[in-house]
């Protein structure tokens, strides 16, 4: 006996009261074989229903492909029913890809030409949704007759479809550029609407249309007033704004006919400035209208007046209740850091309350916001708020905060002494969450500065003593009492309390260091190292550095064993030339553009032309020295082996200068050009940190057309560390306007050949473009 076939109503009960997903696919199985026969028999009638059920199917996830043939058939019905299951089996079952959807061309061509609404209404609703390009092509026409048709549903729907068409294909605004300023008088919300996203679109992709359009800025402010002031209809009013959607829509269209156009701009600063002043903000779409308001100031040309009131509503926006709000308006101030630096400086007191927030995503903004807030004259209160941030914020946030300490203390540090106590506080609380080069910059920050050794190995000596599980101040630490223990010792510092270390204290204490569990293989090299070094410096008997030193000829990790086994070779047979090896390093200066350093330089420059011509040999260990100091390439040519006399040797290091001499200025690279658009690189490293390089990426554009959407992302290898600031906007202005600059800080402790990869994305001329190359013809001067 045959089962009948179910009703709609009937399968949705039976699906849904399937217990299992075995019984759900069984009824399933079951009643797709009873559409397939019935498509088979051709049954007219029941055609629409039978493709009901298997859109029905469909939404729940099985196949139902075998429907798309049924779909045009009842497209081509005459009957409404059929056209209405049809289309909407069309949008469901049809796309670009299957080679079916350009059947039913033709018959949305004849139903746009119905004198029907509603078949006029399902043909475009269709062609909105699944329209390709060649479908878009061919029907242009008839939808351009539609948007000035006397009936208001079919307008709306053919201002969609438009919209869709010059998505789809942009090279067709030109046909529906006419018709839009006859539809911006229209007083029906729908199709207003729709008229004001369609010339959005046209703007955005063609520059004519934005010349086209521009004339028209006095009419969408008076349409925009009439909105404010007397209200467009109540239907459309939410929580007492009028027509926040129309609001919206309209601000975001003259923040792109005002964008580098003085004229418009001027045109459209007093409605702004009403707006940004009489919007209630009580209710989010208040909040909304006032949100795109504040966009379209500081994206046009306006009064520094309107700028400084914008930003003052984004600080308003941070005190609000509602945590979207905040966020919000932590990502304007972040894109506005650059550009108004000084309006947003006056909100620093809020946005640090919002490193307090609980939600991970407000925090993480406002972090970011507090570091691109930070500037040589606040640099002292704002890194005490971003330390105490750091000792209670999550673990996702550790790495991003004492990194942004460490490089804002690099470029900021009002003093050397300032300096040191922030990197330690950073390391005693979270050194297992800093950079990879934070010991190396710390070394050479205590090694330049002569004055604070006894200071710094003070306050080193009693951090570790009460913490030894942080290794990169474990690793400081160690390394500061090898070269300075001597200091340590002798209890004179006036920066600090009175301390009365022994050596025998000092040794019990590294020898923790190397016990502990904790203690990475390289911490433990850097405690051999110091127990090596304070054989010199401490004034007792040396068996117990000794006897620790054996200890370790037989430890499993090569790096250590190596150390252990040189250094009691140095105690048995080379004792008289133990004091000479392990004297303290020389000092490291830092390149600050000192007077002194000047001078220096200069004086070492006088001494070097005075000096006679080196010979063979002396001019062979000059240039060893120098490879050893410049980091030259692996290519250059080695040079004869140094006399192995130490004592000659010694005398050319005490003859060398230490101070370098000033460097050259970098050339500018421009590394991408495509249709006007141009990509220039400029570089500058910091005098006082030879390791970071500050990039600066300017973006020009002498095309036609306005750049839109601009974003530029960079990579660098491992062994650098990058940090990209917030670009000065994502718009490049045609004809040569202003350029965007964004910057870049990496940070090259290795001093390794620079590469970096860079990803740029916009749109130009109506068209997504996506770019990916690499700079490999990096300057030299920039990693050396």
């Amino acid at each position: 006996m045959v089962v009948p076939s179910l009703k709609l109503q009937d399968l949705i009960e039976e699906i849904r009261g399937a217990k299992t997903q075995a019984q759900e696919r069984e009824v399933i199985q079951k009643e797709c074989a009873h559409i397939r026969a019935s498509f088979r028999d051709g049954d007219p009638l029941h055609r629409h229903r039978q493709l009901a059920k298997l859109l029905y199917v469909h939404m729940l996830g099985y196949p139902a492909h075998f429907g798309q043939m049924e779909c045009l058939k009842l497209i081509a019905s005459p009957r409404f029913i059929d056209k209405r299951v049809g289309y909407l089996g069309a949008m469901l079952l049809l796309d670009e890809r299957q080679d079916a959807h350009l059947l039913i061309t033709n018959s949305i061509k004849n139903d746009l030409t119905h004198g029907i609404q509603a078949v006029q209404g399902l043909a475009l609703c269709t062609l909105s949704c699944m329209g390709s390009a060649e479908m878009c092509r061919d029907l242009a026409t008839e939808v351009e007759k539609l948007l000035l048709d006397a009936s208001p549903y079919v307008r709306k729907k053919a201002v969609l479809t438009a919209v869709h068409m010059i998505r789809k294909v942009p090279e067709l605004s030109d046909i529906f550029l006419p018709v839009c300023a006859k539809l911006l008088h229209e007083h029906h919300h729908g199709v207003l609407l729709g008229t004001i996203t369609m010339i959005t679109e046209l703007c955005e992709r063609s520059p004519a249309a934005l010349k086209h359009f521009r004339k028209v800025v006095p009419h969408l402010v008076q349409i925009f007033r009439t909105l404010v002031m007397t209200g467009y209809s109540t239907e459309h009013s939410i929580s007492g704004v009028s027509d926040p959607f129309l609001q919206v829509q309209i601000l975001h269209l003259l923040r792109i006919l005002g964008r580098n156009h003085e004229e418009s701009s001027e045109n459209m600063n007093d409605l702004l400035a009403q707006v940004a002043t009489n919007t209630d903000t009580s209710r989010n779409a208040g909040s909304a209208v006032l949100f795109e308001t504040v966009l379209t100031i500081m994206d046009i040309r306006s009064a520094a007046g309107l700028r400084v009131l914008a930003v003052n509503i984004l600080g308003r926006f941070l005190l609000n209740s509602d945590k979207n709000i905040r966020y919000v308006a932590l990502t304007s101030l972040l894109q506005l850091v650059q550009s108004d630096h000084s309006a947003v400086q006056r909100h620093r007191p809020t946005v640090v309350e919002c490193l307090r927030e609980p939600d991970a995503t407000l925090s993480r903004r406002a972090l970011e916001l507090s570091l691109a807030l930070v500037n040589g004259s606040n640099v002292r209160a704002m890194t005490q708020e971003l330390q105490s941030f750091l000792e209670s914020c999550s673990l996702d946030l550790r790495a991003d905060c004492a990194s942004g300490i460490l490089l804002a203390a690099e470029r900021f540090a009002p003093s050397k002494r300032w300096h040191i106590d922030t990197i330690l506080r950073v390391l005693t609380t979270a050194g297992a969450h800093v950079r990879d080069d934070a010991v190396a910059n710390l070394t050479q920050l205590i090694g330049g500065a002569q004055e604070l050794h006894a200071y710094s190995v003070r306050c080193l000596y009693s951090a570790l003593t009460e913490d030894i599980s942080q290794q990169p101040l474990v690793q400081v630490a160690a390394w500061c009492i090898g070269e300075y223990g001597d200091l340590l010792l002798e209890g004179s510092c006036e920066e600090t309390e009175p301390l009365q270390v022994e050596e025998e204290e000092v040794l019990a204490l590294l020898e923790r260091v190397l016990q502990s569990h904790m203690s990475l293989p390289a911490t433990r090299g850097y405690a051999l190292t110091a127990l090596m070094k304070l054989s010199t410096r401490l004034r007792g008997d040396n068996n117990r550095i000794r006897q620790v030193v054996s200890i370790y000829r037989s430890c499993l990790d090569v790096e250590l064993q190596q150390r252990a086994v040189e250094f009691n070779t140095l105690f048995r047979k080379y004792d008289h030339m133990r004091a000479a090896i392990l004297e303290k390093m020389p000092l490291v200066e830092r390149g600050g553009p000192q007077d002194e350093d000047a001078k220096e330089s200069k004086e070492a420059a006088q001494v070097l032309e005075a000096a006679p011509v080196p010979t063979e040999a002396q001019a062979s260990k000059l240039l060893d020295l120098l490879d050893l100091l410049d980091g030259t390439s692996r290519d250059a040519q080695q040079p004869p082996p140094l006399d192995p006399s130490p004592e000659g040797t010694l005398i050319h290091l005490l003859d060398l200068p230490c101070a370098p001499p000033a460097p050259a200025p970098i050339p500018n690279l421009r590394v991408f050009e495509r249709k006007g658009l141009q990509l220039n690189l400029s570089f500058v490293r910091p005098p006082g940190t030879p390791t970071l390089l500050l990039i600066t990426v300017t973006a020009s554009n002498t095309s036609e057309g306005d750049v839109t959407h601009f974003i530029c992302q960079a990579a660098v290898p491992k062994s650098f560390q990058l940090q990209l600031q917030a670009p000065s906007g994502d718009t490049v202005p045609a004809q040569g306007g202003l350029p965007i600059t964004q910057l870049l800080h990496i940070l090259n402790p290795n001093k390794a050949p620079l590469r970096l990869k860079l990803r740029l994305t916009y749109s130009h001329f109506g068209q997504s473009v996506q770019e990916v190359f690499e700079v490999n013809n990096l300057p030299v001067e920039t990693w050396q």
